[in-house]
């Protein structure tokens, strides 16, 4: 009885964890002078690593009370929802964040106002 009222709430902790990992990767800007290297981006890299810590755990912690719950032979870890979602949450994450990053060192993206 117990456990399955921790599962969902373990899946929305993780899912929670999740959306504060996004937002701390991607809009925690203060201001546009955050946007260039130094020590701003840094600090930004800093806590977004200090938090997918804290949100692996988190998944890790949820992917063990999904996996109590199936019968004999568990499966693996990885194979549990928590686990899978993370997985694929920071695969995806880490993907635009250095497409983000090679996007605003590379590119530039104005109209040109002169007019010939």
């Amino acid at each position: 009885m117990l456990l399955e009222l921790a599962k969902p709430v373990a899946l929305l902790l993780c899912l929670l964890s999740l959306v504060a990992l996004f937002h701390t990767a991607f809009l925690s800007i203060a201001s546009v002078d955050s946007l260039l290297p130094g020590p701003v981006l840094d600090q930004r890299i800093v806590d977004s690593i200090l938090l997918l810590g804290l949100t692996a755990a988190i998944s890790l912690l949820a992917g063990l009370l999904f996996r109590e719950d199936t019968p004999l032979p568990h499966p693996s870890l990885s194979a549990t929802l928590p686990v899978q979602i993370f997985y694929w949450s920071t695969g995806i994450m880490l993907l635009l964040f250095v497409v983000a990053h090679y996007l605003e060192t590379h590119c530039v993206f104005y109209r040109s106002t002169n007019r010939w």
